[in-house]
């Protein structure tokens, strides 16, 4: 009797470890395919009038900054969810003008083109980004966070750092034809699971009992 009980325990306590270790494969299967990649950025347009020579209106008291970044959502199983998205632009020297776009919801595979117009800079901070050879260079920054519709349920926010530098030629307009990609910073905040942890701790349970 103590025998049978004692095999009906081992065949309990096999059956609880495998169920287990099923899981733990199975939640590292759907780690793998369902972790999601961050949006790319990138910086489509950029102009400045008052940089433009070739304009009979150059005037200093047209310092408007217009741009256009666009934000691509690389997964093909996941949307994601914005939060305000903060656009800063700078010189080497100083900042120049904060700009702020309004959380949006972004589907999977999707790209959305953000267009904005700042309110005037300041005229002389502006000339003195102006190089000797005509060209001037600015920094735009963004920062947001994100949240991830994976199925029926969202991810927690996952913080979004990036920029690059722009340089503007003697038009005023960005002077590379094609987009800038917006590079990560080292503070960008790195997507994180605890699933590899769970599967790791599984599987050393499983094989030290064993």
């Amino acid at each position: 009797m103590d025998q049978d009980q004692d095999h009906g325990g081992r065949n309990c306590c096999s059956c609880c470890f495998s169920f287990i270790f099923t899981a733990g494969l199975t939640s590292l299967f759907l780690w793998l395919s369902l972790r999601p990649d961050k949006p790319k950025c990138s910086i489509e347009y950029f102009y400045l009038p008052a940089l433009n020579k070739s304009l009979d209106s150059h005037s200093p008291q047209n310092t408007t900054l217009n741009f256009m970044v666009r934000l691509a959502n690389p997964n093909k199983d996941q949307g994601i969810y914005y939060d305000d998205v903060h656009l800063s632009f700078s010189t080497n020297s100083s900042s120049l003008v904060n700009y702020t776009v309004p959380r949006f919801y972004q589907g999977h595979k999707k790209k959305a083109k953000k267009w904005g117009q700042t309110l005037p800079l300041n005229n002389q901070t502006v000339l003195r980004a102006v190089l000797p050879n005509g060209s001037a260079v600015f920094r735009m920054d963004l920062k947001t966070q994100v949240r991830f519709k994976i199925m029926f349920w969202k991810t927690k926010r996952y913080g979004v750092e990036v920029g690059a530098d722009v340089e503007v030629n003697g038009d005023g307009g960005k002077a590379h034809k094609k987009g800038i990609k917006m590079k990560k910073s080292d503070s960008s905040t790195r997507l994180r699971s605890c699933f590899p942890i769970c599967v790791l701790m599984n599987l050393l349970v499983f094989f030290v009992i064993r």
